[in-house]
């Protein structure tokens, strides 16, 4: 397994893992893309890679894949060095792009029976594999209809198809929901994660926080070219060293140091345009009852409060010093 550490250290992947990057580095011109990425996934696993547009996620991806070469740095598939066994590294790997790889003049069946065909395929297992997974992704109905006239949500699903049609040991996906409908994101929701319960080791590329906490095991948080924290969501967030936060509407307002002598709970700096409001960071939900029964006798009544517990943009934000956000390329 890759040991979870602090905020880009050094990893250690096991046997399992079936994706591993050691040191990868990647320059364009004067600019540092990656410095120094190393990660590594297991074998049914779903691992986020987590980060801003521009943070180096699909660099990371490019290199990982073979489609661009690192300046240092070593990657592997399956067991097979990328820089010595390409093919043999390629044929275990399904690549699923942020820009739609498919031919828009055909159908859905003939652009998955001609990726089949190119992974090597025969035509036989090519067909039983496209219509397997057009009922996986949803567009058994449209086998034969034309590309061109399929919604987005409906592309994106085909193209994650595409890119599974070969049964690979890794899949990698660049933000395989990028304007896709409520519908079709949880279709591919159950495709990734049918296909890491048949024993692919997933690498999921996303800036979206609540995707990375929804569907993976793990998170890799990645900015500016480094890897800046990895674990679980929970361990991500217990390493931000982010408490609850309460914040509490009153009719009258409430005296500084009004919750002194309850430990774990402090006041916080708190401005309303309209009211009276106090915010408070809670180290235990456990407090809440008892700051909202004090918070009604000494100001006179609670009108609303809301209990915010540490979620995943909490601790990027903790952690890189800015909230997840839109980077130039």
């Amino acid at each position: 397994m890759e040991t979870k550490t602090g905020l880009g250290a050094p990893v250690t992947n096991g046997a399992s893992a079936i994706i591993r990057a050691s040191d990868l580095r990647k320059c364009y011109d004067d600019r540092v893309a990656l410095d120094g990425v190393s990660l590594g996934v297991n074998r049914g696993e779903i691992v986020a890679l987590l980060g801003p547009n521009g943070a180096g996620k699909t660099t990371t991806l490019s290199i990982l894949s073979g489609v661009l070469a690192p300046d240092s740095g070593t990657v592997s598939i399956d067991g097979h060095d990328l820089a010595t066994a390409k093919r043999q590294a390629r044929d275990s790997l399904g690549l699923v792009p942020q820009s739609l790889a498919l031919y828009p003049t055909l159908t859905a069946i003939e652009n998955l029976m001609f990726f089949g065909r190119i992974q090597g395929l025969s035509s036989s297992r090519a067909k039983e594999a496209s219509l397997k997974l057009l009922e996986e992704v949803g567009l058994s109905d449209r086998a034969d209809d034309i590309v061109d006239g399929f919604s987005g949500g409906m592309k994106r699903r085909l193209n994650i198809a595409c890119g599974m049609l070969h049964s690979p040991a890794a899949i990698m996906l660049d933000e395989p929901t990028v304007g896709v409908d409520p519908q079709s994101r949880e279709r591919i929701f159950r495709v990734v994660e049918a296909a890491a319960a048949r024993g692919a080791a997933i690498l999921y590329s996303t800036h979206y926080m609540e995707e990375a906490e929804r569907l993976c095991d793990r998170i890799i948080l990645i900015d500016h070219g480094n890897i800046v924290a990895r674990g679980t969501a929970t361990e991500l967030i217990a390493l931000a060293g982010t408490e609850t936060r309460l914040e509490v509407t009153t009719r009258k307002a409430l005296a500084p140091g009004w919750c002194n002598g309850m430990a774990g709970v402090s006041e916080l700096p708190w401005e309303v345009a309209e009211g009276f409001a106090a915010a408070l960071s809670v180290v235990s939900i456990d407090h809440v009852p008892e700051l909202i029964r004090r918070a009604g006798e000494l100001g006179s009544e609670v009108i609303e409060f809301h209990v915010h517990r540490p979620n995943l943009q909490d601790a990027f934000l903790k952690l890189t010093g800015h909230a997840l956000r839109d980077a130039p390329a």
